[in-house]
């Protein structure tokens, strides 16, 4: 089995320190929206659909295909003629299979398929010999679904990319049913496309899973509790009536929102220059023995909000080395996951950071932690003057207790839709 029993997750103990690095997603840094990558998207499926294919045989559509968004939400939505499903922690992707033929394409319509090899021959043997599906590529570690081992595929080299495969396999979590046979089921309702995926996947083994549905909200709350021990994200609400509808954001999201007071150790400028603009600042929290672990980074400030933290954290600069607890990232060019270092996802963007003397306390919400670091950068909700730094620390997080993967797919929650 791929997916693993999970440990509490949590705060890490010890002392090691861990380095402020750029959060956001793989290919949305410095990422080429539009023609380029659709033309990227069909380059690299007509090559794999290899040339002279009777037209009778091919798929309804071809790729790029735009997938249906979601909106977020505080709440799920109640009442008749919803379904919903757990929000995966992956990244997004949709699977066009055309006999033995199989591209896996990007939320960004580009290519996949050499950053997850170890998937086409489990997809070409367990998937519908034509069909188009929307998922999620996931991968599981000791403590629950890992996205930082999803990052670390995104690398030049096909060398490592084939260690990474097999050191950590990635798995298909499938959730709608987009295409089958010569059908094109994107105008059907929901509830059907959701009917025909269960035939269509019945009895699949991993790698590849169909994620869980209920038309129960009450069950859908329980999945919002208690599914965040195995590292997912929430839980996505869908009118079971409802088209595929791409580039539209008709689904809704409800996402973890809890907030935490955290100490500013630096932070970067932003993109218009040093000296104009604060893009982000680098938070810490203490650990179990006193040491000041660099745990995310908060942004999504507006251009007044940027031009106010310049002169907020003015102050706070001079001799801001001395004593730091980040003073061997910023002074050792060399060392791991150092504030700065050029990472494969965000070539071109500036990473380097400013430190500030780790007195001042802000209070920032977050959805959740993977591990000792926030998942998502989180968002400052007000500076608190009458915190002391010392008070920071992770014991004040709330403790997500332990959900095993393996539970999540054998659900047998009540029917998603009428013809399931």
């Amino acid at each position: 089995m791929y997916f693993t029993r999970v440990s509490a997750v949590g705060p890490r103990g010890g002392s090691r320190r861990r380095s402020p690095r750029a959060g956001g997603g793989w290919f949305r840094a410095g990422r080429d929206r539009g023609a380029s990558a659709g033309a990227s998207a069909l380059a690299a499926w007509r090559a794999r659909r290899g040339a002279g294919k009777p037209a009778g045989a091919m798929l309804p559509f071809e790729p790029p295909l735009e997938p249906m968004l979601a909106k977020a939400a505080d709440a799920l939505p109640s009442g008749p003629g919803w379904i919903y499903e757990p929000k995966w922690d992956g990244f997004r992707t949709l699977v066009f299979r055309d006999g033995p033929r199989v591209h896996l394409q990007s939320r960004d319509a580009k290519p996949m398929n050499r950053y997850f090899p170890e998937l086409e021959a489990p997809l070409r043997a367990r998937l519908p010999e034509r069909c188009v599906l929307d998922g999620e590529i996931v991968i599981a570690g000791p403590r629950g679904l890992d996205f930082e081992a999803l990052l670390l595929r995104i690398h030049p080299a096909a060398s490592r990319v084939a260690l990474l495969a097999r050191e950590t396999p990635s798995e298909l979590v499938v959730w709608d049913l987009l295409a089958l046979g010569d059908r094109d089921l994107r105008g059907a309702p929901f509830a059907e496309r959701r009917a025909e995926l269960e035939r269509a996947l019945a009895g699949v083994t991993p790698p590849v899973h169909l994620t869980p549905a209920t038309s129960d909200l009450a069950v859908a709350e329980d999945w919002f509790a208690r599914f965040e021990g195995a590292g997912l994200d929430g839980v996505v609400a869908k009118r079971d009536a409802g088209p595929y509808e791409p580039g539209k954001r008709v689904m809704v999201k409800v996402k973890h929102a809890r907030t935490a007071d955290c100490v500013v150790g630096g932070f970067r400028w932003h993109a218009n220059g040093p000296g104009t603009e604060v893009g982000s600042l680098l938070v810490g929290l203490f650990d179990g023995e006193g040491v000041l672990q660099h745990a995310g980074v908060a942004s999504g400030f507006s251009a007044a909000q940027r031009r106010a933290l310049v002169a907020e954290l003015e102050p706070l600069r001079a001799n801001a080395l001395e004593g730091h607890p980040w003073r061997d990232w910023r002074e050792e060019p060399g060392t791991s996951r150092m504030p700065g270092a050029t990472s494969r996802w965000n070539r071109g963007k500036s990473l380097e950071w400013e430190p500030v003397r780790p007195e001042r306390v802000v209070e920032v919400s977050y959805d959740h932690l993977q591990g000792d670091r926030f998942r998502h950068a989180t968002h400052l909700v007000r500076w608190r003057p009458d915190k002391p730094p010392a008070a920071c620390r992770y014991d004040q997080l709330e403790q997500t207790p332990p959900f095993e993967l393996e539970a999540i797919f054998g659900q047998r929650a009540s029917a998603p839709a009428k013809g399931s």
